[in-house]
């Protein structure tokens, strides 16, 4: 295949690195990065981006209580955060599901 890198050793600057993902994500991705017109690179770094981690997900709950009991004066109880918790993998489920 011409302009084809398979098998090929290449040369990445010192910051890249490489991962290993199943050949159906690999494809995946491919079609995602030809859609957008850009490279498997940006669609990974552009989910990298966006998917925030577990303690970011905290730093922005404990800034949305603050703001809610500050300016509304809301106090969101921890069994409130969990019914909404439940809520949101109920809600994922029935989307992978789908």
């Amino acid at each position: 295949m011409p302009g084809s890198t398979a098998g090929r050793v290449l040369a990445v600057a010192d910051d890249d690195t490489s991962i290993k993902v199943s050949r159906q994500t690999r494809e995946r991705l491919a079609r995602l990065a030809a859609e957008r017109g850009s490279t498997l690179k940006d669609v990974v770094e552009a989910l990298a981006a966006a998917t925030l981690t577990a303690a970011e997900l905290a730093e922005r709950e404990q800034r949305a209580r603050a703001v809610l009991a500050e300016n509304f004066g809301v106090v969101v109880t921890e069994a409130e955060l969990a019914a909404s918790a439940r809520l949101r993998e109920m809600i994922a489920r029935r989307q992978t599901a789908a």
